[in-house]
């Protein structure tokens, strides 16, 4: 049994795959290729929006959506304390402050109720976090953030394929980011990532950005970095998304058959009102005092699972000068104890399900 099944999904695909990517091998064009420029084409028609920049990683796609939006030293950028890393280092990599908001117990992305307190004059963007599949209440959040005047920037890395009340994750805000990480839900073979906008002036100053700073060769109207997407990482991408829709419409599916199968022994994802869900990682609730336990067992019995994630942005030492402790953030600090993500991805069976609601269970009844 795989947590993410890569190896079935290239066995699936392996045909388009290797014809794309043999025909990089012939043209030779292995950064910024022709590839690129299609993929861009194709995820900003599918987004919704005018532009879409490929970069090198979703980390790169957030460092560049903030320096492109000219946030660094004294500034402010509001994230959670519940993520992965990269939502909030970025914001120290610019020369900004991160000002952590806590999370909601359902969904586990960012409580609106608390977002107007955490704003302050030296505030300039909000960094939204759709963890684990499913986006936040960015209605609520674009309507804060237009009436402070700052942006707001998705951080999409987990839910590319998601949608709230119609509109696409990361085409729902100023700006939007993902990652094509391998295990997220539109993966490549490496690193990449892209970012998103209607605006076109923004969108040019991010692609300069990408590439040293230059709008063209040899002519620098930034200061940059070499965020360019790999084109053999674009083929990947290109062979596989005729059957993304399908994939997202079966982490549906899996999703809500966990649901069905855990509901009554666990703490299941609830899916907002207006939201639909990817499902990049099914992530559930175990009592903190059997979490651990739990995790060591099924690995013992052949069943792949993960902590996402173990500990807080505020409990890590690259964030102690901020003056955090614990305490600060609740409902991060109880999900960090208690959440448990099991294996998914669309090549997974009801028996292989079955058989891991059965183990989880077995080892809660004990």
């Amino acid at each position: 049994m795989e947590f993410i099944d890569l190896k079935t999904q290239y066995q699936q695909y392996k045909d388009e795959i290797d014809t794309r990517m043999q025909k990089v091998l012939e043209h030779g064009q292995y950064i910024m290729g022709p590839e690129v420029n299609e993929l861009e084409s194709t995820l900003a028609e599918y987004t919704g929006v005018e532009h879409c920049i490929t970069t090198s990683s979703g980390t790169h796609s957030l460092e560049i959506a903030l320096r492109a939006l000219e946030i660094g030293r004294g500034d402010e950028v509001i994230t959670v304390p519940f993520s992965w890393i990269s939502s909030a280092e970025v914001i120290m990599l610019v020369g900004a402050t991160p000002v952590f908001v806590d999370i909601e117990y359902e969904t586990f992305n960012i409580d609106t109720s608390k977002l107007e307190e955490a704003i302050t004059e030296r505030t300039k963007a909000i960094i939204p976090v759709s963890l684990f599949g499913q986006m936040p209440d960015l209605e609520k959040i674009n309507e804060v953030a237009n009436k402070y005047n700052i942006a707001v920037i998705e951080d999409g890395a987990q839910s590319f394929g998601a949608t709230q009340n119609g509109k696409k994750s990361c085409g729902a805000t100023l700006v939007g980011s993902t990652s094509f990480f391998p295990a997220k839900p539109l993966g490549c073979y490496g690193d990449g990532g892209a970012l998103f906008t209607d605006d076109t002036d923004l969108a040019d100053s991010m692609r300069a950005i990408r590439t040293h700073g230059g709008q063209r060769r040899h002519y620098h109207t930034h200061v940059g970095t070499n965020g360019r997407f790999d084109t053999l990482q674009a083929a990947v991408l290109l062979a596989k998304w005729p059957d993304f829709s399908n994939e997202v419409q079966l982490r549906g599916k899996i999703g809500a058959h966990y649901n069905e199968l855990l509901s009554e022994t666990v703490v299941t994802p609830k899916i907002a009102k207006g939201n639909t869900h990817v499902f990049a990682q099914y992530t559930i609730r175990v009592d903190k005092r059997m979490r651990d336990q739990t995790v060591e067992k099924m690995k013992s019995e052949g069943i792949p699972v993960g902590v996402y994630y173990p500990s807080c942005f505020h409990e890590q030492p690259v964030f102690s000068h901020l003056g955090y402790k614990w305490g600060d953030f609740p409902e991060s600090e109880k999900a960090s104890r208690e959440v448990l993500s099991l294996p998914m991805h669309p090549f997974l069976t009801s028996d292989e399900q079955d058989l891991i609601s059965s183990s989880i269970k077995e080892i809660l009844k004990e």
